[in-house]
């Protein structure tokens, strides 16, 4: 799977904490989830278009 996530990204939204390389990987996983759930709500509502009430 391709990253979701953008590390740069993540970095600058998390200031002047350190990131374990670990991190982004599990964040990753994460949105992941998320998107599958989102499209699966979405799609048991007879609806193509993911909406935020999906999250």
């Amino acid at each position: 799977m391709a990253d979701l996530i953008v590390k740069a990204a993540v970095k600058d939204a998390l200031d002047n904490m350190n990131v374990a390389s670990d991190f982004y990987e599990a964040l990753d996983e994460e949105v992941a989830e998320l998107l599958e759930d989102a499209a699966r709500r979405a799609s048991e509502n007879d609806r193509k278009t993911v909406q935020p009430r999906d999250l």
